[in-house]
């Protein structure tokens, strides 16, 4: 299964923290899994804050575009496409809420797994947790709403 962010439209594929298309950008991939969003993200040496810790900036921004890829994932699910294979819709943050746990370790490979709270014609809220080797570092809710067509260009969202 291919990540959603890897089938978005090209007009959609820039984001600094998941387009496929940004040479410079973080790459935030996430996989469908039974109703999950998974995704994995390895933090390089300069993203820290302090010695030993990843930059909470960092933090947000992964669990942002994991939870914007999750939403796609739950509105495809709900309206029978397959995620993963599909086209994926583009959605957008209204909403970023991050509760910071712990901090988080570097050098360790960061986990994310997002749930669908509500998924609705326009909007899907989504939970996130982000662990590292086990340990739950932040939580987060995301209000992602579909992308207005002022910004679509050539792709169709749907």
């Amino acid at each position: 299964m291919a990540a959603l962010q890897d089938l978005y439209p090209d007009d959609f594929a820039h984001c600094y923290g998941c387009g496929r298309l940004n040479t410079n950008g973080l790459h935030v991939r996430t996989e469908w899994i039974d109703g999950e969003g998974i995704a994995r993200f390895q933090p390089a040496p300069y993203h820290m804050a302090l010695p030993g810790y990843v930059y909470g900036g960092l933090i947000a921004s992964v669990v942002d575009c994991h939870a914007i890829g999750t939403a796609a994932g739950a509105s495809m699910t709900a309206a029978g496409r397959t995620p993963g294979r599909d086209t994926t819709p583009r959605f957008v943050t209204a909403s970023l809420q991050v509760d910071f746990l712990r901090p988080t370790p570097l050098g360790l490979e960061l986990t994310l797994r997002a749930r669908p709270d509500l998924v609705d014609d326009r909007k899907v809220i989504v939970s996130v947790i982000l662990s590292a080797d086990g340990a739950e570092c932040a939580r987060a809710r995301v209000i992602a709403v579909r992308a207005p067509a002022s910004m679509v260009k050539e792709a169709r969202v749907d």
